[in-house]
C-alpha cells in the first residue's frame, strides 16, 4: 500500500505522469549531456550535490547525479523534491535544521537529516504544458546563504534542462533525420557546457570561491547560458 500523502499529489498528477512517460524521460535523461548539466551546477554555486530528479508515481529518480554517487532514487514520500515541484518557483532551505515548510514530510526530513543535508535548493523541470515533472535541485551539508541572483541562475539552469528534453524529443521523433540531428546536438551542447564548466572553474580559481556567487560572475554565466539556449532554439 502506498504510503504518500496526498498533499504531495498535484490535482493534475495524471496529465503530469502522461508528460513524463510520453517524453520518456527516464531514458530522456541517462544522455550524457544533463550529468554535464548537473556538474556544471555544482561548480556554479560551489557545492558537492547536484542532482536532476524525475518525480515519478511512487518514486523519485536522479538519473543525473554528480556527488552522490550510488544514490540513484528513493521512495517519493521521503525525497525533498517531490513537494519542491509543488512550488511553482525555486525552492531553498538555507537551513533544514529549522525549516518548517508544511510540504516536507517526516520522512524526507528524516532522510535529509540521514543524508546531513542542511541545504537545499530545488528550481522545477517544466514540460510545454507546464507539468513540472522534476527538479534540478542542489545540496550542502552545511547551512548556506542563496541570493536572489544565485535564485535566478538557478531557475534558468533549470529550464535549459527542460528546454533540452523538449528538443531531444521533437528530435527523435523525427523518423529520418531526427536521431542524427539530436546527436549533432548533443556533441554540440556538451562541449559547450564543458567550456563553461572550465571557465567556471578558472574564475573561481582566479578571484576565489566567495558565498554567495559574486554578482559579476553570475552575469557572466548568464551570458554563457543564453548562448546555450540560442543553440536550442535553432535546433
Amino acid at each position: 500500500m502506498s504510503t504518500i500523502p496526498s498533499f504531495l499529489i498535484p490535482s493534475s498528477e495524471a496529465e503530469r505522469l502522461h508528460s513524463i512517460r510520453d517524453h520518456d524521460l527516464i531514458h530522456s535523461l541517462r544522455e550524457p549531456v544533463f550529468n554535464e548539466f548537473v556538474a556544471l551546477t555544482a561548480r556554479i554555486f560551489s557545492l558537492p550535490v547536484s542532482l536532476i530528479a524525475l518525480v515519478e508515481e511512487t518514486d523519485v529518480y536522479y538519473p543525473a547525479n554528480y556527488g552522490m554517487p550510488g544514490h540513484n532514487g528513493q521512495p517519493r514520500e521521503e525525497a525533498l523534491c517531490a513537494s519542491a515541484i509543488l512550488h511553482e518557483t525555486p525552492v531553498v532551505y538555507t537551513d533544514l535544521t529549522f525549516e518548517q515548510d508544511p510540504l516536507i514530510t517526516v520522512q524526507a526530513a528524516q532522510a535529509a537529516r540521514n543524508n546531513k543535508f542542511q541545504f537545499y535548493a530545488a528550481a522545477p523541470l517544466r514540460m510545454p504544458n507546464q507539468h513540472r515533472i522534476g527538479t534540478l535541485c542542489i545540496i550542502d551539508r552545511h547551512p548556506r546563504v542563496f541570493s536572489d541572483g544565485e535564485r535566478h541562475l538557478l531557475e534558468n539552469l533549470a529550464a535549459l534542462v527542460s528546454q533540452t528534453l523538449v528538443v531531444r524529443h521533437a528530435c527523435l521523433r523525427q523518423p529520418r533525420s531526427g536521431a542524427a540531428r539530436w546527436n549533432d546536438l548533443h556533441t554540440q551542447l556538451q562541449e559547450e557546457v564543458q567550456a563553461l564548466t572550465a571557465l567556471v572553474r578558472y574564475m573561481f580559481t582566479r578571484h576565489g570561491t566567495q558565498i554567495p556567487v559574486p554578482a559579476d560572475i553570475l552575469t557572466q554565466v548568464g551570458r554563457r547560458l543564453h548562448d546555450l539556449q540560442e543553440i536550442l532554439d535553432q535546433s
